[in-house]
This record gives C-alpha cells, sequence and structure tokens, in this order.
C-alpha cells in the first residue's frame, strides 16, 4: 500500500503546474492572449461562454470564484458589440428543465399541496439565476452585474430577449440589497473626497455647482444621508439632502443659494437650533443598474429617526418636491379638441413669463388648479401619474401644499412651470396613507390642496342645494 501511495504522491509532483493551472487545461480556455497556459486558443467571446457554462458545473467553491473572476476579467476585454452577445446567449440560454417543470407542474396539479408548490418554485427558476449567484462569487462579482444590469439597459428597447436577464439580475439584487445589508451614513464636509465628489456626480434633482456649492449644503444648517453595501465599498446607493427651516419652505432657491461668500459657521448653526422642519429637498439614485430596487422609503425614515434623536425640536417632516410630469400633462391635456384650458397656451409660450409679474399672476391660480387636479386625479396601472408623488404618496406621505414658481431654474420651468410640492411625513398618519393609497390609489391631502380645485366660489348652487334637500 505504502508504495502505491507513494508513486501517486511521485506522480503529482511530477506536474509543475499548479492546479488552477491545470484547471484551465481540463476547461481548454486558454485565450489568445495565454501563452502561458496549455489547451487550444479560443475566440474570446467563445471563451466567455465556456466559463459560464463551467460556473455551472459540479466544482467546489474556491474553484468557482477563480473562474467567475476569469468570467469578469474575460468579460471586461470584450468589446460592446461581443457582450451584447453574451448578454443575449446568457438570456436565451440557462432556462429550466422542460420535462422537470412539466412533471412538478403535473404533480402539483394533481395534488396542490405546500411541498409541491416549493417543488414547483424550485424547478421553475432559470439556471441562469444560479450562474449569476456564481459569478457574485468573485471579488468585485456584485458590482460587475450591476454594471452589467446598467448595461443591459440601453438594449431592453432593441432587444426585448433581454428582459429575462435584466429581471433576473433584479430579482437577485432585491434580495442582495435588501434593508439588513444597507448601512446609512451621514455625509458632512469631513467625508472621504472620493465620496464627496460622488455626490457632486450623482445629483439628480437640483445640480452642485462645484465645491463650493457642495460645502453649502453640508453646511451645519444642512444634513446629507447615504445608504452604502458593503459589497459596493464608497459607493453611495442613494443619498438625500435635508435644510432646516422654520416652516415649510415654498422655494428650493434659498435652499440651495450658494453666492460665493464664506460660510458664517456661527449663524448656520444658530439656523439648526431654532429649526423646527426639515425639509428633504433632494433624494438621487446613484446605481442605474439598481433602478426599480427600493431604498428611498427605507432611507426617509430611517433619517427621521436620525433628525429626531439629534434634533429633538423637529416637529415637521416634508419634502419640497419637482413635479416632473406636470407639463408633459398639461400639454397634452390643452391639445385636446375643443380643450376648455387650451388659451392658456398662449401665455405659457411667451418668452420668461415667469419673470414678468403681470404675466405670472394671471397663470397662477389656473396653473396651480391643474396641478392640484393632475396630482389627485384617476390613478393609473402604477398609481398616480407623476413619479414623484407615487413615490411620496407610495411611502405613506400627505400631499400639503402646491407652490408657485418654487423653483424658477430652467428645468423647473421646462418640468413643471415652476411649481413644487410639499409632502407632509405625519409620523402618526404614515401607514394610514400608505394603506388608503396602496389599496385604491386614495390621495391623502391637506385642506389647501382641496381648496385649489375649485374654480370659483359658488354659494348660490350650495344655497339651492340646500334648500332642496330641506324640501
Amino acid at each position: 500500500m505504502a508504495p502505491t501511495a507513494l508513486k501517486t504522491r511521485s506522480s503529482k509532483s511530477s506536474d509543475p503546474r499548479s492546479w488552477v493551472e491545470r484547471l484551465w487545461a481540463s476547461l481548454s480556455l486558454r485565450s489568445s492572449t495565454e501563452v502561458d497556459r496549455t489547451g487550444p486558443l479560443v475566440p474570446p467571446l467563445d471563451r466567455a461562454k465556456r466559463l459560464a457554462e463551467a460556473l455551472l458545473s459540479g466544482r467546489g467553491e474556491a474553484s468557482g470564484a477563480i473562474v467567475a473572476r476569469e468570467l469578469h476579467e474575460c468579460l471586461r476585454t470584450l468589446g460592446a458589440e461581443d457582450r451584447l452577445a453574451f448578454y443575449r446567449f446568457l438570456a436565451t440560454g440557462f432556462q429550466p428543465d422542460a420535462k422537470r417543470l412539466r412533471a412538478a407542474a403535473e404533480a402539483y396539479l394533481a395534488d396542490p399541496s405546500a411541498e409541491g408548490a416549493a417543488k414547483l418554485a424550485e424547478v421553475a427558476d432559470p439556471t441562469r439565476q444560479e450562474l449569476l449567484r456564481r459569478m457574485n462569487l468573485s471579488l468585485g462579482g456584485t458590482a460587475a452585474l450591476v454594471a452589467m444590469r446598467k448595461e443591459l439597459a440601453q438594449h431592453l428597447r432593441d432587444a426585448p430577449e433581454l428582459k429575462l436577464l435584466d429581471a433576473d439580475l433584479k430579482h437577485l439584487f432585491v434580495s442582495w440589497f435588501n434593508r439588513g445589508f444597507l448601512e446609512l451614513r451621514r455625509i458632512d464636509w469631513q467625508s472621504p473626497a472620493a465620496v464627496l465628489d460622488k455626490l457632486i456626480a450623482y445629483e439628480a434633482v437640483h445640480e452642485i455647482q462645484g465645491w463650493d456649492d457642495l460645502r453649502r449644503r453640508l453646511a451645519p444648517d444642512r444634513r446629507c444621508f447615504a445608504f452604502f453595501h458593503p459589497a459596493l465599498p464608497g459607493e453611495p446607493l442613494i443619498f438625500v439632502e435635508v435644510a432646516l427651516v422654520e416652516g415649510l419652505a415654498a422655494a428650493v432657491q434659498p435652499l440651495l443659494g450658494c453666492d460665493g461668500q464664506r460660510i458664517d459657521e456661527a449663524a448656520a448653526q444658530a439656523r439648526a437650533a431654532r429649526a423646527d422642519t426639515a425639509i428633504f429637498y433632494s433624494i438621487s439614485n446613484c446605481q442605474d443598474g439598481l433602478r426599480g430596487v427600493s431604498f428611498g422609503n427605507f432611507l426617509i425614515k430611517q433619517v427621521v429617526e436620525e433628525l429626531k434623536a439629534e434634533l429633538p425640536q423637529l416637529t415637521r417632516f416634508s419634502t419640497l418636491s419637482p413635479v416632473p410630469g406636470f407639463r408633459r400633462w398639461l400639454e397634452k391635456r390643452m391639445a385636446l379638441p375643443g380643450a376648455a384650458d387650451a388659451a392658456l397656451e398662449k401665455p405659457l409660450k411667451a418668452e420668461d413669463w415667469w419673470q414678468d409679474p403681470a404675466k405670472a399672476d394671471a397663470l397662477r391660480q389656473p396653473l396651480l388648479r391643474f396641478c392640484a387636479t393632475y396630482l389627485t386625479g384617476p390613478a393609473g396601472p402604477k398609481g398616480s401619474v407623476d413619479p414623484v408623488a407615487r413615490f411620496h404618496l407610495g411611502n405613506g406621505a400627505r400631499l400639503e401644499r402646491i407652490n408657485w414658481l418654487g423653483n424658477v431654474a430652467p428645468r423647473g420651468i421646462r418640468e413643471s412651470y415652476g411649481i413644487m410640492v410639499n409632502y407632509l411625513y405625519d409620523l402618526d398618519l404614515i401607514e394610514a396613507n400608505h394603506e388608503a393609497f396602496a389599496q385604491d390609489g386614495t390621495v391623502a391631502r391637506s385642506a389647501d390642496v382641496d381648496a385649489l380645485m375649485v374654480e370659483e366660489p359658488v354659494p348660490p348652487v350650495r344655497a339651492r342645494s340646500s334648500r332642496l334637500r330641506r324640501a
């Protein structure tokens, strides 16, 4: 027995290659740029496909992590067309086993038990999801998959077959980026420069005009919080900017104002001490590859708790939000045959109408009324027609106030004629508001918003109605 064992060890030691090199030889995955590994030359795209298939073999976790790393490195060398071909390869292949799926479905129909349902769900999962999980084994695998989904988004319209791959990635990200893995951090002027630089780059609502502007937004009467994930170190997933003020803010320019002068730290601290309201004036998602994975609802609720603990005098938590869909909605309405509001079209086309007090005053009431109608009207298949409204109303906020010329920056005028909205987060009513909106689209709103939708007082009509009821 001993000589045999000795011979075996001698045979293994006679091969000078490492076990990793022997793995590549067994997979025949040598690329045309790798002269130090045995096996036939393989075009990069074919090599990526073979690596993907190898990941689903029965190899152990250690070798699987190495194959995953090699696959990601291979994908980085591919040109755009070859990467798209690889994505099609993932999307159209790696489907559930049709025979096993049919058998499981028939078994469940014959005996609809919990065990049968679990088995059916297991068999219905495409092997593509397991492949993506194994691609996540390598260092940096999560970031690579997030980048993959970002790139996929550019092709979904022209290549609908990629939607299956996109859906699988989203499905996995919802699990991998759930609230239990997220870390809330406050960002201030002492945060790493790389993180501050990303805030400037990722700001999606009110552009940050360089470092002086950023410093103003991080002053003592401001707060900024972001969610981070351990798999994406140093990369914020979403961040929120907060102003500490007295009363509801009606316009965003005073909150953003950065006149280039040195910030008076003592005055800003005094404003923070007097503040009774926290205004969430910008919420920006940072990772395009994580679209559809919800972070904002968790972020707002946790930031409210953080602010309450730090500044117990705060009694109101509200947003100052854009209405990005309003202008498109009103233009479509005015274009309808016989539209009564078509008369608005001409004054709205006047150059810089918002800077002319007379013109702006004439448009104020009709535009506020139409905006209230837009935000409270019948919900579509996805709820409110406005994406920002849908987000805040779905989180349990109340439509509190609609502000005239709240944002006179070019983007604000272009999207919503300068109108901005306060969504109020009343902590005692959040759950009830959320349930009402989720069940039938009921929009929780203030009496002030309701009053905007009344074109003109109609007491005579009300009086006649009153007499009829008495009769």
